[in-house]
C-alpha cells in the first residue's frame, strides 16, 4: 500500500484552522512583521503547494488564494512587497524546482520574510532580446566559478542580497546548450552596481559589472550546460508575475481613469468616452483571462500563457495612461517628479498620470519583450509555422558579435 503525500488530508477548512492558530498565537497587531511572516514560513503557509519544510504543505496549489483571503480577514494582508517581486515571482519558484535541499532550506525562507532582496542577471547590453544570446562568462576553477561580463535592466539591484544569474559556461556549443544558472552574491567583490536612470527620473534600473566574481558550485541550479531549461522557469514565472496577477474588477490603472471620468465631468468628450469603454471592456476581458490562467496555475506549472497575460498588460498600461493623460488635456503634461532616487520597490499605480505613461513605456520590454511575447504566442500557443532560425545548430563562438 502507498502512503497518501504530504496535504492529501488538507482541506481549506483544516487550512483556515492552521491560519486562525497561527494567527492566535502571534498577534499581527503586536508581533514583529518579520517573525510574523516567519512563523507563517515555518506553519506551511507561505505556499501551501511547496513541500513541507519549504514554506508548504504539499497540499494543492488552489488552496493558497483561501490562505491568504483568511490571513487578511484576520489582520495579516499581505502588503508593501513590491521590493520582493523578482525573489517572490520568479527566484522561488525557480529554487523549488531545481534548487537542492540545502539550496531550499538557505535561501527560501528569509527570501519570503523580505530579509533578502533579490534581482535577476539575465540582459546584456550585447544580447538584446536574444537571451540565449548573452556573452557573460563563467569559467571553472574547481569548487568555484569565475565570473566576468555586463549585465542591465537589473531591477533593484542596488537593494539586492542575492541574484539569479544565467552565464556562459561553454562556448563551443549552440547558444542553448552553453548556458549555466547560479545563484550570485551581490555583496561578493567584482560587483560593481551603476544606476541607469530611467524616463521618469528614478533609477530603478541597474547595470551590474561583473569582474572576477567567484560563485561556489554549491551555488549553481541544475546540471551545469542545462542553464536554458532552468531559465525557461524563471521567464514563465516572471510573466505570470508581471502580467497574470489578480485584481478586482476596475483593479490597476483602468481605475484610475474610471474613477477620473466620473469625478471630473468637465474633462469628458464624445470621443473619450468611447476609447474609455473600449479600454475598459477589453482590461475586463484581461482581467478575467488571468483569472482562468490563475486556475490553471494551481493545477500545475504556468505555460505560454503567462506570455499573452504580460502582452496584454503592456499594451494596456501603455494605452490606458495614454487615454489618462489625454483626458487631462493640458494639466496631464505636468510633471513634477523629476528627481533622481533609487526606489525601494517597483511603484505604479498609487503615481501621477505622468509618472504612468512615462513608467508604462517599459513594460512593453521588461519581462520579455512585446515583440518576443507574440512570437512565443503564435508558435506555443497558435500553433503557427516557426520562424526561421539559422543559428541554431551553430557554436555560440562562431555567432556574428
Amino acid at each position: 500500500m502507498t502512503s497518501a503525500p504530504a496535504g492529501a488530508s488538507l482541506d481549506a477548512a483544516a487550512l483556515r484552522r492552521r491560519v486562525a492558530d497561527l494567527v492566535a498565537a502571534h498577534d499581527p497587531a503586536t508581533t514583529d512583521p518579520t517573525a510574523f511572516l516567519a512563523a507563517r514560513f515555518d506553519a506551511g503557509l507561505a505556499w501551501v503547494h511547496f513541500p513541507e519544510g519549504a514554506g508548504g504543505l504539499g497540499a494543492p496549489r488552489a488552496l493558497q488564494a483561501g490562505v491568504d483571503a483568511e490571513f487578511a480577514r484576520l489582520g495579516h494582508a499581505l502588503t508593501g512587497r513590491e521590493g520582493l517581486v523578482i525573489g517572490l515571482g520568479m527566484a522561488a519558484p525557480t529554487i523549488l524546482a531545481f534548487g537542492t535541499p540545502e539550496q531550499r532550506a538557505r535561501f527560501l525562507r528569509p527570501l519570503y520574510t523580505g530579509e533578502e532582496v533579490w534581482c535577476q542577471l539575465f540582459s546584456e547590453p550585447g544580447a538584446g532580446s536574444d537571451l540565449a544570446a548573452l556573452g557573460t562568462r563563467a569559467v571553472r576553477d574547481g569548487d568555484t566559478w569565475v565570473v566576468n561580463g555586463q549585465k542591465v535592466w537589473t531591477s533593484l539591484a542596488h537593494r539586492a542580497r542575492w541574484a539569479i544569474l544565467l552565464a556562459r559556461t561553454d562556448p563551443d556549443v549552440p547558444k542553448h546548450r552553453g548556458l549555466s544558472y547560479f545563484i550570485c552574491d551581490m555583496h561578493a567583490e567584482g560587483v560593481d552596481v551603476r544606476p541607469l536612470r530611467q524616463l521618469t527620473g528614478e533609477a530603478e534600473f541597474n547595470e551590474v559589472y561583473l569582474t572576477d566574481v567567484r560563485i561556489p558550485d554549491a551555488h549553481r541550479l541544475g546540471e551545469v550546460g542545462e542553464g536554458w531549461r532552468v531559465a525557461q522557469t524563471t521567464l514563465m514565472n516572471e510573466r505570470v508575475s508581471i502580467g497574470g496577477h489578480s485584481e478586482p474588477r476596475e483593479g490597476g490603472l483602468i481605475g484610475v481613469v474610471a474613477d477620473l471620468w466620473r469625478d471630473r465631468p468637465e474633462l469628458r468628450t464624445p470621443g473619450l468616452h468611447d476609447a474609455l469603454l473600449r479600454l475598459w471592456v477589453e482590461a475586463e476581458a484581461a482581467r478575467l483571462t488571468k483569472e482562468r490562467l490563475r486556475q490553471q496555475l494551481a493545477a500545475g506549472q504556468p505555460g505560454p500563457e503567462g506570455s499573452a497575460a504580460k502582452y496584454a498588460f503592456s499594451r494596456l498600461n501603455q494605452e490606458i495612461s495614454g487615454l489618462e493623460l489625454e483626458l487631462l488635456g493640458q494639466e496631464g503634461l505636468y510633471y513634477d517628479d523629476w528627481t533622481f532616487r533609487r526606489p525601494e520597490g517597483v511603484e505604479f499605480a498609487r503615481r501621477g498620470a505622468g509618472f504612468h505613461y512615462l513608467r508604462s513605456r517599459g513594460n512593453s520590454i521588461e519581462g520579455g519583450t512585446s515583440e518576443i511575447l507574440r512570437t512565443i504566442i503564435a508558435e506555443r500557443v497558435l500553433g503557427l509555422p516557426a520562424e526561421p532560425r539559422v543559428d541554431k545548430d551553430v557554436a555560440w563562438k562562431d555567432l556574428p558579435k
